[in-house]
């Protein structure tokens, strides 16, 4: 069969079409993950929704896989970005509003999952791989949620791990004491052993402000070893935010928090 110049010049425009056609599929198929996690102030629990910062449309283009463990929960699915069910009339939202918004901003394609316990220890509730505490739960959330995804027909990339922690550990001195051994056997044994990522990006924060803290700064100073031990870690100050009590942050300066949350990944990651 011959193949004439007029059919070449078809076949060749319909190759490049599906190849375009094809690459873009690819392109809109990738996601990039961020895990979240950590106690109150990520969940947001004094953050009132009545504030939340409007931007719908952009929301709706962000899943959402979040998991406050027995206060609610996105029901073992992704939803879109928006405010969790929490005991203010329109519910609460914590740092991930500002941080996916930047992220999308920033042409990345974001998928926020996000697991908070109020109140929670590192060493009590979270224990560490195999203590059958809030880690092992969080990792059992977070392979539901990456397995849906990709039966969605999403290549998963993540990005990096957000940590929000630390003030239920300055409780007394042992638990100060040992806060830099636990959080460091945790974030190894997620990026090696789960993620198989051992240098993913981390950031970790903790409320300076919060007067257990201030009586017991080794939760503190493990956070800002563990950044200058590792130049994958960085450190992100809660220093000048606002609060709607000792504890907790109020919806501006949770806002404000998730801003500084990108800003520190976008200086991490270049």
């Amino acid at each position: 069969m011959i193949i004439r110049p007029a059919q070449q010049s078809f076949i060749l425009i319909i190759t490049l079409f599906l190849s375009s056609a094809f690459s873009s599929t690819l392109q809109a198929k990738q996601i990039d993950l961020f895990i979240l996690a950590g106690q109150s102030n990520m969940q947001g629990w004094r953050s009132d929704a009545a504030a939340y910062p409007k931007n719908d449309k952009l929301d709706q283009s962000i899943p959402f896989y979040f998991e406050a463990l027995h206060y609610s929960s996105s029901n073992k699915h992704w939803q879109t970005l928006g405010p969790q069910r929490g005991h203010f009339r329109q519910g609460h939202f914590g740092p991930e509003v500002t941080f996916a918004r930047a992220l999308k901003k920033a042409h990345l394609s974001p998928a926020i999952f996000k697991y908070s316990s109020g109140g929670s220890s590192i060493k009590i509730d979270w224990k560490g791989p195999g203590g059958h505490g809030l880690y092992d739960d969080m990792v059992q959330n977070l392979k539901l949620a990456i397995n849906e995804l990709k039966a969605q027909g999403y290549q998963v990339n993540i990005r990096a791990l957000i940590w929000i922690q630390g003030e239920s550990d300055a409780n007394n001195d042992q638990l100060a004491n040992e806060y830099y051994w636990h959080l460091r056997k945790m974030l190894h044994h997620l990026r090696s052993n789960v993620l198989h990522q051992p240098d993913l990006p981390v950031i970790l924060s903790v409320d300076e402000q919060h007067p257990r803290v201030q009586q017991h700064p080794q939760v503190v100073d493990a956070q800002i070893k563990l950044a200058f031990d590792d130049p994958t870690i960085t450190f992100v100050s809660m220093m000048g935010l606002q609060k709607s009590d000792v504890t907790h942050l109020t919806a501006w300066g949770t806002i404000q928090q998730g801003k500084r949350l990108f800003s520190a990944y976008k200086e991490l990651i270049h």
